[in-house]
């Protein structure tokens, strides 16, 4: 071999080589975080908690004595070591295995952002409030070992945490998710679990979902028959919605005022806002089966038994609007939270239409439609909420018939809704159903669990944005973030729940936290596998949908065949057949697009190292030309 040729191969091999240290390197000293953080760089040396280490933290604040209790408490549980908390001023720097909480009122880092270091003989946190503390906490759970989310004590084990220096600001203010349940009731255990699980992905808001046609599940002293009557249905659909099968059983319950308390004070203390919702004018069937007097019809109802969108809705009469203050008042009692929600979503017009009293109110108004008399009806209610020291936040409907003065918009429609509040000056939610809607299957519907439609999987949740490229720089200070939303019709256990929710809530924590600056897709599949073990440690079910195949097909009338691309979420190889066996890793490679007869079933999976990772994903390729 000639020197040059021989030169060339080895400088070949040489860039080869390094190229592949780098990615090994890069999935090696990915840091094992979600949300990712905003800077970071590892450092020598692990900190090991043991039963030498001391907190140090500013006593004279208590939410920051909270923040060392709650580490202090989690520490306890799973290795049944105590940790003295002892006054800051009592601290100096050459003292070791001492994790010191400090708070600084000049530091640049936001209400909610936090710097951490961690070197072999300190750890140091350092925040403008408490609330960085504890999300600097958050960040040194995950660097534990999964282990540490055991709720039993683990004798014997090493809880070190990997040098590293960490400067962390959230992206957006409101980092939301939502439960339904009006549909379906979740115990006070899940919602508790729920808010943990939020803490540990850094999400700060928690919109709660109390009222339905189905049940309202607040009790409200004033209004007994609300839980009495509208908390309970007869039945439950089974099946998807149309099916017309029942099950048959009275079903139901309502959470009392000291139980709301409950989980806005357990909320509180993970640095959650509790937002409540209350329906109006829609939803409204169980509270007039409660009170048929707040109806249009003056006939009897009952809470409904089925999904969908109901005409029965709150009347304009001024006792329906004192009937509302009431219960908003002792809503405002129990929440603390600057917005309150009042839905405002899918109201159908025709009862009022229909009435004559409600067509004499809108003349003596002077309203042209019922679009404008809605917008009255909301603008009643933020006037009274204002009054009381409160915002409103709605769904986006509430722009029909023009917005109240001082509403937040959640918009869920899509982002026009938002996008058309922010230029007019109003604070905005981003929820859109394309992205945020947690209900919507992960994967082939036909292999999914019972839910309500849609496709949604985790790379498209991943990839949003709240900040629509259409808005100009004032206008996108409106944007205040995101949230996710878990709607119940087909989630009745908590495990269906837990399926619907994980991993994609892992996905929106770095949509509101990381934003898109610091998001990485491909980052994000290397720290994935590590949350998957947080997910098994916590004893929670999640969906693996992310290992399974997504076949889109489409018909070709000129050549009379289907054009079919296999699409994979996840790292692996891609075989397939068509012969209606079942796909191993000796069977066909996926490399391109194929050409398919109509009548062909089509078969696929993603296979790692010979082993197949998900669920075969099939389908078959309907004749256009036969009848259904």
């Amino acid at each position: 071999m000639h020197t040059g040729q021989f030169f060339k191969l080895s400088l070949i091999l040489l860039l080869a080589a390094f190229f592949v240290f780098c990615e090994t390197s890069a999935q090696k000293y990915e840091i094992p975080l979600i949300p990712r953080p905003s800077e970071y760089e590892f450092q020598y040396g692990d900190f090991e908690l043991n039963e030498r280490t001391q907190f140090y933290v500013d006593t004279s604040n208590y939410r920051a004595v909270d923040v060392a209790d709650y580490f202090q408490s989690r520490i306890r549980t799973v290795s049944g070591m105590k940790v003295p908390i002892k006054p800051l001023s009592e601290f100096n720097q050459y003292m070791t295995g001492v994790v010191v909480f400090r708070l600084d009122s000049l530091a640049q880092l936001g209400n909610e952002g936090y710097e951490l270091d961690v070197a072999r003989y300190q750890v140091n946190i350092t925040a403008k409030d408490p609330a960085g503390l504890f999300y600097a906490v958050q960040t040194i759970r995950q660097l534990l070992p999964v282990e540490f989310e055991h709720d039993q004590i683990l004798r014997g084990f090493e809880w070190k945490i990997p040098g590293v220096h960490i400067k962390d600001v959230p992206k957006y203010k409101w980092r939301g998710l939502h439960l339904d349940t009006g549909r379906h009731v979740s115990s006070v255990s899940f919602i508790k679990k729920y808010l943990d699980n939020m803490a540990l992905h850094k999400l700060n808001t928690f919109h709660w979902h109390l009222t339905e046609d189905q049940g309202w599940r607040l009790e409200i002293k004033k209004y007994p028959r609300l839980t009495e009557v509208g908390a309970f249905r007869d039945s439950t659909l089974l099946g998807h919605y149309g099916s017309n099968k029942y099950d048959g059983k009275r079903y139901g319950g309502f959470y009392t005022q000291e139980e709301a308390r409950e989980i806005v004070e357990y909320a509180r203390s993970l640095f959650i806002t509790v937002v409540p919702e209350i329906e109006m004018p829609g939803h409204a069937t169980a509270a007039i089966a409660a009170y048929p007097e707040l109806g249009n019809t003056n006939r009897a109802v009952k809470p409904v038994t089925t999904w969908g969108v109901f005409p029965d809705i709150f009347n304009v009469e001024e006792s329906t609007f004192n009937f509302l203050e009431d219960v908003l008042s002792e809503v405002i009692d129990i929440f603390p939270s600057e917005y309150i929600h009042i839905g405002g979503d899918e109201a159908p017009k025709d009862q009022w239409k229909n009435s004559r009293r409600v067509q004499a109110k809108m003349d003596s108004l002077g309203l042209k439609d019922e679009h404008e008399l809605q917008s009255y009806f909301i603008k009643r209610i933020e006037s009274y909420l204002n009054d009381k020291g409160r915002q409103i936040i709605g769904w986006d409907e509430i722009l029909e018939g023009g917005l109240a003065p001082n509403a937040a918009v959640m918009s869920w429609r899509g982002e026009e809704g938002g996008i058309a509040a922010a230029k007019s000056g109003h604070q905005v939610v981003m929820s859109p159903n394309s992205h945020l809607y947690f209900d919507h299957a992960q994967g082939d519907v036909e292999q999914e669990p019972l839910s309500i439609g849609g496709y949604l999987p985790l790379e498209k949740v991943y990839s949003y944005d709240p900040t629509p490229a259409v808005l100009n720089a004032r206008e996108r200070d409106y944007i205040l973030g995101a949230q996710a939303n878990l709607w119940t019709e087909y989630l009745p256990t908590n495990a269906s729940r837990w399926y619907m929710l994980l991993p994609r809530v892992s996905a929106l924590s770095e949509v509101v936290w990381s934003g898109k600056e610091h998001k990485n897709w491909s980052s994000f599949k290397n720290r994935l596998p590590g949350q998957f073990k947080r997910y098994e440690a916590m004893g929670l079910p999640y969906a693996k949908t992310i290992f399974d195949i997504e076949i889109n097909a489409k018909y070709d009338e000129k050549h009379k065949n289907y054009r079919v691309n296999l699409h994979k979420q996840w790292d692996g190889i891609l075989f397939f057949t068509t012969d209606g066996s079942t796909p191993t890793s000796k069977s066909k490679l996926y490399s391109k697009p194929l050409e398919l007869k109509p009548g062909t079933t089509i078969r696929a999976g993603l296979f790692k190292n010979g082993k197949l990772q998900g669920k075969i994903t099939s389908e078959t390729l309907r004749d256009p030309k036969a009848k259904n």
